[in-house]
């Protein structure tokens, strides 16, 4: 009987620990490299939103067919959107290529309580 006293108590503080631990969520926002102003204020707005929830923003610039000649747009706005979201979070990684995507992550920043 002490051994399943035993394992009663692990399975228990297992679970304790697994509450305490905080669930990572990231959201995605896409852009194309020739995004309109209006759209990417749009856009903008959401990540503000999701980065004052605490949400992870990975934020990426999908390139279909011959647009992948525009790189430099695609970094251009997503350093101006981390530019914009300076005050809500902070970037994790600088926009890089992965396949046909320029992807870059931002990170919340702490909330004061």
């Amino acid at each position: 009987m002490d051994y399943k006293k035993f394992l009663y108590e692990q399975k228990k503080k297992k679970k304790e620990i697994q509450q305490k631990t905080q669930k990572v969520v990231i959201k995605e926002i896409r852009f194309g490299p020739n995004t309109d102003d209006h759209d990417y204020e749009f856009k903008r707005k959401h990540a503000v939103k999701f980065l004052e929830d605490g949400a992870k923003l990975k934020a990426y610039v999908f390139f279909k067919g011959r647009s992948i000649l525009f790189k430099d747009k695609g970094q251009i706005l997503l350093l101006k959107l981390a530019q914009d979201l300076e005050e809500y979070g902070t970037v994790e990684s600088m926009p890089k290529m992965e396949g046909k995507r320029m992807i870059m992550f931002i990170a919340p920043k702490k909330v004061k309580k």
